[in-house]
């Protein structure tokens, strides 16, 4: 958490299929930097080190012939084996969070700032943050629009949502929750909790 005078530090979260991004561009609109965490995480595999690291976890395989990683043939392993996925996660998790630690030093007047992340409460970092807001949608309707998005089985799917924690779950433990349902007003909801995050900010 950051210290009185420093920005609020907000965590956005929800199942994967939940639709956080459309959430997340509400809150750009509303001017709040925001950091996505797949994003920064996803640059570093253009980095030479972290590559390395990559190759020592994973070996030559999960590399193609020009020396790029198959990102989807590492999917597969992780999903496949709880303890690969917690190392490739040990190794880029923290990396994630001391790159937003320096997207909050440049963001000093902003009064908070969001960071986007599907798995805040499995890698601990709702403990870093502030508050927490959770994008809900019931299973259902998110593996009907991920076989929709991503074109894979619905056992791929279902294989990928069991290495998060329930989306009930996440729920609960939220401070604040959208209900990211079509028909739902998405903007209202977001401004709503844009104004309190507002006043909480002011009142630090």
């Amino acid at each position: 958490m950051n210290p009185t005078g420093s920005p609020l530090l907000v965590a956005l979260t929800g199942g994967i299929g939940c639709g956080k991004t459309t959430v997340l561009h509400e809150f750009l609109k509303l001017g709040v930097p925001c950091f996505v965490a797949d994003q920064v995480a996803g640059a570093y595999y253009s980095d030479p080190d972290f590559l390395q690291q990559i190759r020592a976890l994973f070996g030559n395989d999960v590399f193609r012939p020009d020396g790029t990683v198959d990102k989807q043939a590492i999917a597969r392993i992780v999903f496949a084996d709880p303890e690969a996925l917690q190392r490739l996660n040990a190794l880029i998790h923290p990396r994630v969070w001391n790159d937003f630690l320096l997207f909050a030093s440049q963001h000093p007047a902003a009064p908070y700032l969001l960071f986007e992340s599907a798995i805040v409460y499995e890698y601990d970092f709702d403990r870093l943050v502030d508050k927490v807001v959770c994008v809900y949608v019931e299973l259902e309707e998110r593996l009907r629009r991920l076989e929709q998005r991503d074109h894979a089985t619905r056992a791929q799917l279902q294989a990928r949502i069991a290495n998060q924690l329930s989306a009930e779950d996440k729920m609960l433990r939220a401070d604040y929750v959208i209900l990211n349902y079509e028909g739902n007003p998405r903007a209202r909801q977001v401004a709503h909790i844009h104004s309190l995050l507002l006043r909480q900010a002011h009142q630090r």
